[in-house]
């Protein structure tokens, strides 16, 4: 049996409180009662511990009955024992604990009310009016406050919770799409390179080796590439993966058209601009089977226009996860993508240059 909730927010002060009982026995102690009022006393005691800790159990309006209860132990009390008055403060200290605080207010109203009632129609002693009343509204007024703080900050630790949880949920897709951008590509001119080194060991054995050695160059690069994916830092410049675009198409055999005119980009939409073009180079290479491929980048009524064509076969309609990963990415910074297929496929992004940019080198 325990006689407080698992609530580390209460810990051990409801046990500190029960010291303004001790005003309940200063009148008995004082007046020599007889043993009848004893036993009263000792009942009522008993009593009141038990509604005590059983508020501690409830809360919202499930608590009013123990706020009643001990109200009229108050009122039944004082007559004979101005100490009574505590059962009116211990009840306002309960008020909180109803949940709404401007009902809490108007039964603290009610309490203080019924003490000022009682001490006009009994003729009680001005010590029952004052600690009755001062006490219950101050008592009272302050565990409204506290319990309204609390409500706020458990609402303010599930809203961080929420916001922590959602930022891993992010951070996931971020590592998930990153490290599908930078092995996909990668992993697509291992392939290649490896293929045409298989190709060429007998009959160009140098030129064999030096695509071997590319392979090595571009593994040790990718993993590079993918510690910086986890830990944060995606992609190099637009430039960069203009020239490693570039290369990969060549290297597959596809002829390419490279249109580069400079302008100023924010680190962030160079980086968004950069994957989404390696993604879209990939998807040339593993699914298209073109013969050329163009590339061009450009401002465009005050946007960086990005576009990729090739003249394959066409892509499928339903996206796959590289491009939607280029499209949230894009539209995170107020941009559009939009893909046509016909003969060929036909990747255009738009992506709305920062305020104050201006013609210049990247």
């Amino acid at each position: 049996m325990r006689l407080l909730p698992p609530n580390v927010e209460l810990g051990w002060t409801p046990y500190i409180w029960l010291i303004y009982l001790g005003f309940f026995f200063i009148h008995p102690i004082l007046d020599r009662v007889g043993w009848e009022t004893w036993l009263a006393t000792a009942l009522g005691t008993a009593v009141f511990l038990v509604l005590y800790f059983r508020g501690y159990w409830l809360r919202d309006r499930r608590c009013l009955w123990i706020i009643a209860a001990i109200a009229l132990m108050g009122v039944g009390f004082a007559p004979f024992n101005a100490g009574a008055s505590v059962f009116i403060i211990y009840a306002a200290a309960f008020v909180a604990f109803t949940g709404d605080s401007k009902f809490a207010a108007k039964l603290l109203v009610a309490l203080v009310a019924v003490v000022g009632v009682e001490t006009f129609v009994f003729h009680l002693s001005p010590w029952f009016w004052i600690t009755g009343s001062l006490l219950s509204i101050a008592i009272g007024s302050a565990n409204i406050h506290f319990v309204q703080r609390s409500q706020a900050n458990r609402q303010l630790r599930l809203a961080q919770e929420e916001i922590e949880q959602l930022a891993r949920l992010a951070e996931r897709e971020r590592i998930a799409r990153d490290l599908h951008d930078v092995l996909g590509h990668t992993l697509s001119l291992v392939i290649l390179k490896s293929e045409l080194a298989s190709k060429l060991i007998l009959r160009d054995p140098k030129r064999a080796g030096e695509e071997i050695h590319d392979v090595e160059q571009i593994s040790r690069k990718a993993l590079a590439e993918v510690r910086h994916a986890i830990s944060g830092y995606r992609a190099g410049g637009l430039e960069e993966e203009l020239a490693r675009a570039n290369a990969i198409l060549r290297t597959a055999g596809i002829a390419t058209e490279c249109l580069s005119l400079p302008m100023t980009l924010s680190p962030t939409q160079e980086t968004v601009l950069a994957l989404a073009m390696r993604e879209a180079v990939t998807n040339v290479v593993r699914h298209s089977h073109a013969r050329n491929c163009r590339l061009r980048i450009e401002q465009l009524d005050a946007c960086c226009l990005l576009e990729i064509q090739d003249d394959g076969h066409g892509g499928q309609q339903i996206e796959g996860n590289g491009v939607r990963g280029m499209r949230e990415r894009v539209e995170a910074l107020g941009g559009t993508l939009r893909r046509e297929i016909g003969a060929g496929t036909r990747l255009i992004i738009k992506v709305p240059l920062t305020t104050g940019s201006r013609s210049g080198l990247v």
